[in-house]
């Protein structure tokens, strides 16, 4: 079930983005009066489609292979290859008859509709939901660094005060593009003391491998056992990428291992003190404390009811006793804006995204960033989640607008930003390229864009496999 939810949002944020994409080609096509042929949504290959009816010249439908969709302009060399229509006389209807200049808003048109698209989605979220976030200056208890953090020289309780001199406000620019793409220097305190430290370049390939969670999170303070996991009342329910693991792969039968928590006599709503005679305070402390004893009984000082007891159970060989605990509440601030302040923020968050992916791009072609980091419609889907939230919805397929319009601006033949490149030589040149060219041009294109899809999904899948 939550392969399917996870599948559901995913078909239904891109089938939007793709829909309104082409339907910026397809008017500014007709703005021109230019014949568009056909309107799909993704590809109706060797002639195989889902349904399609036909409105004055053009025929709309759905195909069925979910990779996009396109829309087929007359007198165009794209993804249709149609050659006998270009070796006939061109019309006054058709693409190659108009303007160099229409030709180019024409094929900006999908990408100027992706940007506005992120734009109002960014707008409207801001408006209805406002900003919240946690205010680092109150982070009175500091960071907790993971594997990542604790690899770039950060240790528990370190506040985080400035980022390249800029001083923090917000917990959340320490996870954001600013640190993950801008390789900066990080001004901490630690007892009493400020120290710099160097973000490396490398820091988005392991956050690829590891996740964001490894790299630095607030410090919460440890609160009461809020659960003690139960193998008995647990429900078994795998995910559709779990089920295609286990069909390659099949997995060997393993016996439940007991619950040592729940073994031990621990319950919802103790406090824990200490463990093995070292006080708790802090999450962090507990789990560390635990991990440490992997395989090993320890000795767990617990507050029920006001009066201590000591525990001991067995820790597992993962390094875990199967229990929840609460965490403090976060300093956070709430921000409200108005209809028109909501605009100015929702812009600058999208252009931000749109920068941010020319900035993974670039890392990526100068090798500072692994490809490993490029994600399929499989990854996609996982960033979605297994529960919907139109809030979550939205803020993601406003993301992904603005990724597809930096990536179709790219200058690949058989993408739009290919096209764009082609007509403006053509502007410069004052005459067309030869069609050959331009065939050639398309098949070259559309090796690539099927290379890198592969490369793409070939990441997740290992990804899926390796974890």
């Amino acid at each position: 079930m939550d392969g399917l939810i996870m599948a559901g949002q995913l078909l239904l944020g891109l089938s939007i983005l793709v829909i309104l994409h082409e339907l910026g080609h397809f008017l500014a096509a007709r703005a021109f009066g230019i014949k568009v042929e056909k309107f799909y949504l993704f590809f109706d290959a060797w002639g195989f489609k889902l349904f399609s009816f036909k409105v004055g010249d053009t025929e709309y439908g759905v195909g069925w292979l979910p990779l996009g969709g396109y829309v087929k302009i007359s007198g165009m060399i794209d993804e249709s290859m149609d050659t006998e229509q270009m070796a006939l006389p061109p019309e006054p209807w058709e693409f190659r008859s108009k303007p160099a200049w229409q030709r180019l808003i024409v094929m900006l048109g999908g990408i100027i509709v992706n940007v506005i698209v992120g734009i109002v989605i960014f707008w409207m979220l801001t408006f209805k939901y406002g900003e919240t976030y946690i205010t680092n200056d109150q982070l009175v208890n500091g960071v907790n660094p993971g594997i990542i953090g604790k690899e770039i020289g950060l240790k528990n309780g370190d506040r985080i005060l400035a980022i390249n001199g800029q001083k923090v406000v917000r917990f959340e620019e320490l996870i954001s593009s600013k640190v993950l793409l801008g390789s900066p220097k990080l001004t901490i305190s630690r007892d009493g003391k400020a120290i710099d430290l160097k973000v490396p370049e490398s820091v988005l390939n392991s956050i690829s491998e590891h996740g964001i969670e490894e790299f630095v999170t607030p410090r919460f303070v440890a609160e009461k056992i809020s659960g003690v996991y139960d193998p008995a009342k647990e429900k078994k329910s795998k995910s559709v990428f779990a089920k295609i693991k286990e069909f390659f792969v099949k997995p060997k039968p393993v016996a439940p291992e007991p619950a040592p928590a729940l073994e031990a006599g621990i319950k919802v709503g103790d406090s824990i003190i200490a463990i093995n005679h070292k006080p708790v305070r802090f999450l962090n402390e507990f789990t560390d404390e635990v991990e440490k004893s992997a395989g090993k009984t320890i000795a767990i000082e617990v507050l029920r009811n006001g009066s201590p007891l000591t525990l001991s159970p067995k820790v597992s060989k993962e390094g875990t006793i199967g229990v929840a605990i609460g965490r403090g509440k976060l300093p956070t601030t709430h921000i409200d804006y108005s209809f028109f302040e909501s605009f100015s923020v929702g812009t600058t968050k999208a252009w931000t995204t749109f920068a941010d992916n020319g900035k993974g791009i670039w890392k990526m072609i100068t090798g500072k960033v692994s490809a490993r980091n490029i994600s399929s419609p499989i990854g996609i889907a996982k960033v979605y989640g297994s529960e919907f939230d139109w809030a979550n919805f939205w803020r993601l397929t406003g993301l992904i607008s603005m990724a597809l319009a930096f990536m179709n601006l790219l200058p690949i033949p058989a993408l739009d930003g290919g096209h764009v490149v082609f007509l403006i030589i053509e502007m410069i040149k004052g005459k067309p390229l030869g069609d050959k060219f331009m065939e050639r041009a398309q098949v070259v294109g559309f090796v690539i864009l099927l290379s890198l899809m592969v490369f793409a999904f070939g990441n997740d899948i290992l990804k899926l496999f390796n974890k």
